[in-house]
């Protein structure tokens, strides 16, 4: 009879124990949640630094290029051959005001 009640004894106390990791594991998933997502703006943060679009402009100039043939029949349907199609992009970009705190 005394050996029956020490084994439901040590099978509550592994219950209680598994409850205890498993709380202790629920209340760091909070702190871990917190310490990567602190991490993730950290991260943003210093990116956001070297790119600010109320700080940068630019000028550019695009050319475009195309030759197009259509033709178009009595029976209103039409096709289209497109025999050279170019685009050029010249210009530049400053950036002003950056407060940068070194690279990354």
């Amino acid at each position: 009879m005394l050996r029956a009640r020490t084994k439901g004894q040590t099978t509550l106390e592994v219950v209680i124990l598994i409850g205890f990791v498993v709380a202790a594991l629920i209340a760091m998933g909070v702190y871990m949640k917190r310490g990567i997502q602190g991490r993730l703006r950290d991260s943003t943060d210093q990116v956001g630094d070297q790119y600010s679009a109320g700080n940068t402009t630019g000028a550019y100039t695009t050319v475009v290029g195309m030759t197009q043939n259509e033709n178009i029949t009595a029976g209103g349907g039409s096709t289209t051959v497109i025999s050279r199609n170019r685009q050029a992009k010249s210009g530049n970009e400053t950036v002003a005001n950056w407060g940068g705190t070194g690279g990354i």
